[in-house]
């Protein structure tokens, strides 16, 4: 309690984390949350904290790490008091070698040319391993976010990335982008640090500027990667040249920006310290407009924790069991794994799963945690154990292997019929992924079936990269049950054979954009009379355009 009155006499004491201000009420809280975790690893206080506090990364999970940080803090200032830190079992320097692993797999065996992706779980073990051995300042751990790259050049890894979450100072970037400190700490997840970067031993003779090529191929997927791991996009790379051993030259060669020379400082533990290393600072935008919407008081990438929870469902509320239930759409799903040692059953895992992501996260690792914060009750009606909950690993595994657009399909019909859409307007669109367009290959094309009222996804399908919106419409539709509906899209989709589909088929009705591309649809709209239809009708509106026109063309 003497702390919480040293933090309620000094305001200056107070700090704010995640949009919360730790005064007195927020340090009470923490204290109480302490002391009935009596016993307990620091690791696991924070995760209760961030519980209590709702503290959770964009994808959903729980922000622990950041909070251990920031409990740690706390204690330093002697606004709190933690337990004492556990030894570690082995200190750095008496750890083992890595062990190789498994090596890398070429996802193309046919690819003559340079190829970039993420590596995947197995492969972590060799990844961390060729950095112990060949980077000269080895690689043992990268905190907050990362994603890790293998390049391939003629199915043959010839390099390794590692990114990870941008440093917190860095006086040439900040000075750049016109950086102060809220606007830093407010944006400062939409930058990546290239932490590591090693061409592998005997690469170098593979081909000509391989460097710069596979830096440039790294970052021009590092933002839809970032997007798919955490739910954000990355605006800006930054990285760090030691200049006493290297020139950066691969950096220059790939159009990075050199920002200048650092002060020397380096972070050790909880402190920094003064290495009197100068290094280079360099970034790469990743957007056109990056610099001057990170320097922006308001970013179209912040997220906002109100308009997370204003997406979330109640699944406490949804209809489990009995017909029409969860449990009767996935028990068609065969299981991919083999009997022995099966501890969850398939159904339960795909169960807890889909209601996870329907209560709001984005990641395997929210997943587990949102699964393992459920009432054991709840648990149970899901499939689940009411005292033990499926890992990460069990998800990642699982969803690995089952047919995943089989189980969208079902998923989303299931969303449908618990919906009255007759009435209700339907929206056909078509979007490219972020971040899915790499140099060689189209971007990956969806075309979805979306609820006008709350933008809840009935359905998607991905359109083949030879193909067009146009033949995916049916597909989309094919499992839905719309009748009744009134299905819109824009020009793209005013044909002759979606309407019949729509009308005949769905037993729904359309409303169809038609622009001057399409003469023959016009003049038929245009025959009709457009001085009857009725927004020419509204005293306060103008008469519709003749260039762009929509109309009931069901009849």
């Amino acid at each position: 309690m003497a702390n919480e009155r040293r933090a309620s006499t000094t305001p200056t004491e107070r700090i704010t984390y995640r949009g919360t201000t730790l005064g007195p009420n927020a340090l009470g809280q923490i204290g109480r949350v302490i002391r009935e975790a009596r016993g307990l690893r620091r690791h696991e206080i924070a995760r209760r904290v961030c519980l209590v506090f709702d503290w959770r990364r964009r994808t959903g999970e729980l922000a622990v790490e950041s909070c251990r940080h920031l409990l740690g803090t706390l204690e330093r200032r002697g606004l709190i008091k933690l337990p004492p830190l556990r030894p570690r079992r082995r200190a750095l320097s008496e750890r083992r070698p890595r062990p190789m692993g498994t090596g890398f797999e070429c996802p193309d065996p046919s690819c003559a040319g340079l190829l970039v992706r993420p590596i995947r779980m197995p492969e972590r073990e060799s990844f961390w391993a060729l950095m112990d051995r060949h980077h000269y300042l080895g690689f043992r751990s990268s905190p907050g976010e990362t994603v890790f790259h293998v390049a391939f050049f003629a199915c043959t890894p010839v390099a390794l990335l590692a990114w990870s979450g941008a440093a917190l100072h860095n006086p040439p970037r900040d000075a750049w982008i016109g950086w102060d400190t809220q606007t830093r700490c407010r944006h400062l997840h939409l930058v990546a640090n290239n932490v590591r970067f090693l061409i592998l031993p005997g690469a170098r003779e593979a081909a000509s500027n391989l460097a710069s090529r596979v830096l440039g191929a790294s970052v021009s997927r590092l933002s839809g990667d970032f997007q798919s791991l955490y739910a954000h996009p990355i605006l800006l790379a930054e990285t760090f040249v030691d200049i006493s051993k290297f020139r950066g030259t691969c950096y220059l060669a790939a159009n990075w920006v050199r920002l200048g020379m650092t002060s020397g400082w380096s972070k050790r533990g909880r402190a920094y310290v003064h290495n009197g290393q100068e290094k280079d600072a360099l970034v790469y935008p990743l957007h056109r407009r990056a610099r001057e919407w990170l320097a922006a008081q308001t970013c179209p990438f912040d997220g906002k924790k109100e308009e997370r929870n204003a997406m979330l469902i109640d699944v406490s509320k949804l209809p489990i069991e009995g017909n029409n239930g969860l449990f009767e759409v996935i028990q068609t799903i065969a299981d991919p794994r083999k009997r022995r040692g099966v501890r969850h059953s398939i159904a339960s895992l795909v169960a807890l799963g889909v209601t996870a992501v329907l209560a709001g996260s984005r990641s395997l690792v929210a997943i587990a945690q949102w699964v393992e914060d459920l009432p054991g009750d709840m648990r149970v009606r899901l499939g689940g154990s009411r005292w033990r909950s499926p890992s990460e690993p069990t998800f990642r595994r699982v969803f690995a292997k089952i047919d995943v657009p089989a189980l969208e399909r079902k998923v989303g019909e299931w969303i449908a019929g618990l919906k009255e859409v007759a009435g209700e307007g339907i929206a056909l669109d078509g979007k490219t992924l972020r971040g899915s367009r790499r140099k060689d290959v189209p971007g990956v094309h969806l075309v979805s079936a979306v609820m006008h009222r709350d933008g809840t996804v009935l359905s998607q399908t991905r359109v083949p990269d030879k193909s067009n919106e146009i033949k995916s419409v049916e597909p989309v539709l094919e499992d839905l049950g719309i009748e009744g509906a009134v299905v819109t899209g824009d020009a793209m989709f005013a044909q002759t054979n979606i309407a019949t589909h729509i009308v005949e088929e769905k037993k729904a009705d359309y409303l169809l954009t038609v622009k001057d591309n399409q003469p023959g649809i016009k003049a038929k709209i245009e025959a009709m009379g457009m001085e009857s239809f009725s927004p020419s009708l509204h005293p306060k509106q103008p008469r519709a355009r003749t260039d762009r026109s929509a109309a009931d063309l069901g009849g």
